[in-house]
């Protein structure tokens, strides 16, 4: 019998509640964050932060956690890999919990904001959004929330490229696909899409640390190599006079209401 190719395998079924374990230095230090606007449109006409429960649905190292904590919502950070669990940053209104996006062991009907930020890509989506609308309260809403790499921008297409052959075309760069299981659930409603503009400025160590932080990056041998050395060719023909070059994104964020 022939293996399933790999474009053809569903992103959950890839490993996804480990294979970050030997990321997670490069993951803390040359993740991008998301900007400030995102956030805001994410808690745009809800209750007042200090009165929200969040919970941060595949955490990692809880950069997005921390962004909303920072606001004065208190977050459930659900982690599965302990790795990432332990190498996060602490604020006295995040919990990380060692649960699952499909179970997170959560009340019914206890928390005001469902967030899944770069991570909504790796969970079983029948599962995962059944699960999101039995926490979530009725008045609640869903965000779901990606960094796309903006191809229009020359030196971003670059690197782009680079990992996509590095990766073997890997098929989670395809990943904000997976949000029509949202747009076409019956457990979901009134589905908004906001895009913002967001800049990663980086050095040499940066953009080779960023592109290691990627799951589907191989950690050595020939094809590591060869990026690494592409990488420092291209940063060698873009940065600027602070030695810095520019990673442009575009944040993308899909919110949504429970149906009663």
């Amino acid at each position: 019998m022939s293996e399933t190719p790999l474009d053809a395998t569903p992103l959950y079924q890839m490993n996804p509640l480990s294979r970050f374990s030997d990321r997670v230095a490069d993951y803390v230090k040359y993740r991008p964050s998301y900007p400030a606007a995102a956030i805001d449109i994410i808690l745009e006409g809800l209750e007042s932060p200090s009165q929200l429960v969040a919970a941060d649905i595949g955490a990692g190292t809880g950069i997005s956690s921390r962004l909303l904590a920072e606001r004065g919502v208190r977050v459930l950070a659900i982690e599965p890999n302990a790795a990432m669990r332990q190498a996060a940053e602490p604020h006295p209104l995040l919990e990380f919990r060692d649960t699952t996006a499909e179970a997170t062991e959560l009340p019914d009907a206890s928390v005001d904001l469902v967030v899944c930020f770069q991570s909504f890509h790796w969970f079983n989506p029948e599962p995962t959004l059944l699960e999101f609308h039995r926490i979530l309260k009725s008045s609640g809403r869903l965000a779901l929330v990606w960094n796309e790499r903006d191809r229009h921008d020359e030196f971003t297409a670059s690197y782009t490229r680079l990992v996509q052959i590095a990766s073997n075309h890997h098929p989670a760069e395809q990943r904000r696909s997976s949000v029509s299981s949202l747009l076409t659930s019956s457990l979901f409603s009134n589905v908004q899409h906001h895009r913002f503009d967001y800049r990663q400025n980086v050095d040499l160590s940066g953009l080779i640390g960023r592109a290691m932080s990627t799951s589907y990056i191989p950690r050595e041998g020939p094809m590591q190599e060869q990026l690494i050395s592409d990488l420092q060719q291209l940063y060698k023909s873009n940065c600027n006079e602070h030695c810095l070059v520019s990673l442009i994104y575009t944040t993308s964020v899909y919110s949504a209401e429970p149906c009663s």
